[in-house]
């Protein structure tokens, strides 16, 4: 409920935008930089996913969907726009592995620096999208909701997704070992 005050109070004066900035920064910082590799082309890209924000606020609907969500998907918008603009292919960082993924894919008796040695392999192996895809579950822990509104899918969509994204990447560590 909070947010949506500030939300409203930004509305009416751009200046009460700061507390929204500060409380998001430094994760969309982070998620754009694992995007880009590249940490002042990412502080460009953040301060224009915030100025974006700024300048859209009206048409955020607080009910729809979370004020976080809204900003990863303009947080895309924006590094699909660099990439496009300079015909470049996104770099694919490692994905900060959560214990949520490893615990997913974890099979009985095997050692977790195993694990996360083939898990980094088959990253490796993934389109952009899967790797953002599980990035948003797994490492941001965003809920299906939030990952269908910020890829511009459905929820039953992101769902079944990283159900099928999953079920490739455990096949496929599975030829790993």
């Amino acid at each position: 409920m909070e947010e949506a005050l500030q939300i409203e109070a930004a509305r009416r004066d751009p200046a009460q935008f700061r507390p929204l900035y500060e409380k998001y920064y430094s994760t969309i910082f982070r998620f754009v930089y694992r995007r880009v590799d590249d940490k002042e082309l990412t502080a460009d890209l953040t301060s224009q996913v915030f100025l974006q924000a700024l300048m859209h606020l009206p048409r955020y609907e607080v009910r729809a969907v979370p004020f976080s969500a809204w900003l990863y998907r303009i947080a895309t918008n924006e590094v699909l726009q660099f990439f496009r603009k300079q015909n470049r292919v996104g770099v694919v960082r490692q994905v900060m592995i959560g214990e949520e993924l490893v615990s997913e894919l974890h099979e009985e008796g095997e050692e977790k620096e195993r694990l996360v040695e083939r898990l980094a392999l088959t990253l490796e192996k993934l389109s952009e999208q899967e790797v953002q895809l599980i990035e948003l579950r797994f490492y941001e822990q965003m809920s299906f909701r939030d990952i269908g509104y910020t890829l511009r899918i459905t929820e039953n969509n992101a769902k079944v997704r990283t159900y099928r994204l999953l079920e490739k990447m455990k096949k496929y560590m599975l030829g790993l070992s």
